[in-house]
C-alpha cells in the first residue's frame, strides 16, 4: 500500500507545522510587560515632535556655517527641517540625515530604471549567446547520428 493511501487528512509533519506556526504567532502577538519607572517618563525633556503630532514649517535645508556652529541639531549631520508642534505650539528644529527633494528622488528613480534595463539587457544577450550554444550541440549531436547510420 502506498504510503499515505487510506488517510484523510494532512501527514503527521504537516500538524506539526501547523502547530508550529500557529505558536510562533502567539508569542509574537504576546506584549512584554512595561516596568513601572519606564511608564512614567516625562515627556518635558523630550522634543515635541517625538511625542506629538507636527507640521513642517521649513523644508530641510543645510544649515549655514553660524548654524553648524550653534545648533546641537546642525553638529552631526548638517541639515535640519523647522517644524511646529500641533499641540504645544512650539517650534523646533528636526536633525536630518540627509536632504531629499522632489527632484532628487526623480533623478534617482530614472538611474534606478536605467540600471534595471541595463542589467535586463546583459542577461538577454546571455540567453541568446547560450541557446546558440545548445543549439549548435544539438544540431551536432544529430549530425553524429546521422553519420553513424
Amino acid at each position: 500500500m502506498p504510503t499515505g493511501a487510506g488517510r484523510r487528512g494532512l501527514p503527521q509533519g504537516i500538524h506539526l507545522c501547523w502547530l508550529l506556526c500557529a505558536l510562533t504567532l502567539k508569542l509574537c502577538q504576546a506584549e512584554a510587560p512595561v516596568p513601572a519607572e519606564k511608564l512614567s517618563v516625562s515627556t518635558s525633556n523630550l522634543p515635541c515632535w517625538l511625542v506629538e503630532e507636527f507640521v513642517v514649517a521649513e523644508e530641510c535645508a543645510p544649515c549655514s556655517n553660524f548654524q553648524a556652529k550653534t545648533t546641537p541639531e546642525c553638529g552631526s549631520t548638517g541639515y535640519v527641517e523647522k517644524i511646529t508642534c500641533s499641540s504645544s505650539k512650539r517650534n523646533e528644529l528636526k536633525r536630518q540625515v540627509l536632504c531629499r527633494s522632489a527632484l532628487m528622488e526623480q533623478h534617482l528613480f530614472w538611474k534606478f530604471e536605467g540600471a534595471v534595463v541595463g542589467v535586463a539587457l546583459v542577461f538577454a544577450c546571455l540567453v541568446i549567446v547560450r541557446q546558440r550554444q545548445l543549439d549548435r550541440k544539438a544540431l551536432e549531436k544529430v549530425r553524429k547520428q546521422i553519420e553513424s547510420i
